[in-house]
């Protein structure tokens, strides 16, 4: 978990009525807990998964073939970058509702450059592309509620 994600979650804890908090991510888990006095984080890294031998077996020989395939059909699909929603909240095009989308299918963004807003908790965060290119898709309708991780957008 990065840190300017790190930061951004004990800020809302500490800004909010929720006392603890609690995320799991591939990278570890981080648990937030307000005290009397200061907010306490800890980080524990998750465990590797363990497979066993005979799960794999069956597992690559249908993988192979899948990935041949989507290669060969789609090249340019492998060049898209997905842009995802660092937090749970609701998706904004623009800044408010009468005003111009940051983004259009077809613009070209430059990395740093703010791509949309998600409401977290009253809080507007904006969201900053995390590669230059030309925006594809956007896959998130204006107003929509947004999951930790779910695809916003595509950049080729």
């Amino acid at each position: 978990m990065d840190l300017r994600k790190l930061k951004t979650l004990i800020d809302l804890v500490s800004d909010s009525n929720v006392s603890e908090l609690e995320i799991t991510e591939a990278e570890g888990k981080v648990r937030i807990v307000k005290g009397s006095q200061a907010v306490v984080q800890s980080y524990v890294p998750a465990p590797a998964p363990v497979v066993a031998g005979v799960a794999t077996a069956p597992v690559a020989p249908l993988a192979a073939p899948s990935v041949a395939a989507a290669e060969a059909s789609a090249p340019e699909a492998l060049e898209l970058h997905t842009v995802k929603s660092p937090m749970v909240g609701t998706f904004y095009r623009s800044s408010s509702p009468g005003a111009k989308a940051f983004v259009e299918v077809g613009d070209m963004v430059k990395e740093g450059d703010t791509i949309c807003i998600i409401e977290a908790m009253k809080i507007l965060n904006e969201i900053e592309a995390d590669k230059s290119g030309k925006v594809v898709q956007v896959l998130c309708e204006n107003g929509q509620a947004v999951e930790y991780g779910q695809a916003l957008l595509t950049i080729e």
